[in-house]
């Protein structure tokens, strides 16, 4: 039986789109892993993240001994992707990796079609992703069937929740493989407080603008409090698919003057445009930007949903119900009507993120994962 190499690991990371949460992650893993002496790198797809994954690719290539690959792999299945695996079949064979470490389906899916061999394991972390989707629906019955299809050619399952593990468990099935749960987490640095700054707005929302962020349910909670009389201010930081379907939404709700768009920024920019920070998803798992916000100690209100929760612990008041407007708008109003009670919160938020939440528990958790699947070949 196999067991860890006594020399440094030769680690490859897989992603579709070196975007969001998901790229923050890799980037922040792979470092911690170079800086550890192991031979790291970076497969991500070649058509998404623009001049944000170029430069943030550009960046840490120095420090990867395995380099960086970009190829073109599509978000749905499609027909060309057997000649996208057969890419990084040969990029396998090549860079000779210990671990192969696929991240969401489409590159977990490719990283665990490889047969199995007594010198590498292969290693998923969904990220949500196909998790998402109702089984009732087409693609959730297709991807669900998918998932299942390679449960058993995975060494390793790394979830970043255990609201993930659950899901996965209970629309999959239990893996025959290792199962770990490892929170992200940040680094030093953002624990650093964040000034507000003099144009913020009364809320800020931080992140990409897809459906299932609920960026337009937050644009209706903020049209009820105008409605009921409560004129709050709205800054939205990101960009995304939905961009113009929510600068329309707030034009036909006459939100103009209430509602700014400042395009994308980096997280901690994005917070001090607001008083506190409003999380409306329909569904995460772990986001990143809640665990950056609680580390800053930002004031922030968040839909009780995915593994939100599980960052927030057992400061349930600042959660509510997920996917209802009023839910959300009378959440807000409790927050700005109270600034003292939400930045005691946000104190008491912090102290929890500095204990469970750091990038060095993360990499040493990923790390402890790897060797445990290595002794149980």
């Amino acid at each position: 039986m196999a067991g860890v190499p006594d020399r440094p690991l030769r680690i490859l990371h897989a992603v579709r789109a070196p975007v969001g949460g998901i790229f923050r992650h890799i980037l922040d893993l792979a470092n911690g892993q170079a800086d550890r002496g192991h031979h790291v790198g970076i497969i991500a797809d070649s058509m998404t993240g623009g001049e944000r994954a170029e430069a943030a690719l550009a960046a840490i290539a120095p420090r990867l001994k395995l380099g960086v690959h970009r190829l073109a792999i599509r978000r749905e299945p499609v027909p060309i992707d057997a000649v996208v695996w057969a890419h990084f079949m040969r990029l396998i064979r090549k860079l000779t990796p210990d671990v192969l470490h696929g991240h969401g389906a489409k590159a977990g899916a490719f990283i665990r079609l490889k047969g199995r061999s007594d010198n590498t394991i292969r290693v998923y972390t969904p990220h949500g992703g196909s998790l998402h989707y109702p089984l009732n629906t087409l693609k959730g019955a297709i991807y669900s069937r998918l998932e299942r299809a390679l449960m058993n050619r995975t060494d390793l399952f790394l979830f970043e929740s255990a609201f993930a593990r659950d899901t996965y468990q209970r629309t999959i099935g239990r893996p025959d493989g290792l199962v770990r749960c490892v929170f992200n987490g940040v680094t030093a640095n953002e624990f650093d407080p964040i000034a507000t700054a003099d144009d913020a707005t009364d809320v800020v929302y931080v992140g990409e603008f897809r459906h299932i962020k609920g960026a337009d349910i937050l644009i209706d909670a903020v049209a009820r409090l105008h409605a009921d009389g409560k004129p709050v201010t709205l800054t939205l930081a990101g960009d995304g698919e939905e961009l113009e379907a929510l600068k329309a939404q707030v034009a036909r709700l006459a939100l103009t003057e209430a509602v700014r768009f400042i395009g994308h920024v980096k997280a901690r920019d994005g917070f001090s445009k607001g008083r506190v920070l409003v999380v409306p998803s329909r569904g995460d798992s772990m986001p990143y930007v809640v665990i950056e916000a609680a580390a800053a100690g930002i004031p922030m209100m968040a839909a009780n949903v995915g593994g939100i929760p599980e960052i927030f612990g057992e400061h349930t008041e600042a959660l509510f119900a997920p996917n209802i407007v009023g839910a959300m708008a009378d959440a807000i109003e409790t927050a700005l009507d109270d600034p003292e009670a939400a930045a005691k919160r946000a104190r008491l938020l912090r102290e929890r993120i500095f204990l469970h939440f750091s990038q060095k528990a993360m990499v040493e958790g990923i790390m402890a994962g790897y060797r445990d699947a290595f002794a149980n070949r």
